[in-house]
């Protein structure tokens, strides 16, 4: 018999990573209005239109980042279940919900600048892209499968849960369920 796995999200973390985003913004606006004057060596020797575009390129893309992460905050649904349906994904900009066990053709982990991913791979992922409505959340989905090999990753930093202890739950779970649906 399956179990139901339910993982909220934690409204500490989303907090802590809308405020990152938003001195990110803030950052952002200071390099922009004012470039001329921003004394950090790695910009020494740089011009300021350089400087300027930095910083309008940081206020646009933390922005968006701060809006999603934010809605987050006010979201009642669990970020991920796992049940025999299959994994409904919840937890941030580029969840699609429920990804089926029969969708499902493997489970690995991907490190990317010290941030670790659970990427699903799917037999069809054109199939999950498309479910993605919103623009941002589908060119990012679009991203993660040219680069990674697969649109859909799940991270622990809006989970009241770890990264290990997702990981884990996410295995245990697809090697019970691959077995039950014959993957």
């Amino acid at each position: 018999m399956n179990e139901n796995v339910e993982i909220p999200l934690s409204k500490n973390k989303i907090i802590l990573l809308s405020l990152g985003a938003l001195i990110f913004v803030l950052l952002g606006f200071w390099l922009a209005i004012d470039p001329e004057n921003f004394k950090v060596s790695v910009f020494r020797y740089r011009s300021t239109e350089l400087i300027r575009v930095v910083g309008i390129i940081s206020i646009v893309f933390f922005g968006v980042c701060s809006f999603f992460i934010f809605k987050k905050v006010f979201d009642k649904k669990f970020g991920l279940i796992i049940d025999k349906n299959g994994i409904t994904d919840n937890s941030n900009a580029t969840s699609i919900g429920l990804v089926k066990w029969t969708d499902i053709i493997g489970i690995r982990v991907l490190e990317v600048v010290n941030q670790k991913f659970v990427m699903i791979d799917v037999s069809n992922p054109e199939y999950y892209i498309d479910l993605k409505k919103n623009r941002f959340g589908k060119m990012a989905m679009k991203a993660n499968y040219t680069k990674y090999g697969s649109p859909i990753s799940i991270t622990a930093n809006s989970l009241k849960a770890d990264f290990k202890e997702l990981k884990e739950i996410i295995e245990k779970q697809f090697e019970k369920n691959a077995l039950q649906h014959g993957i």
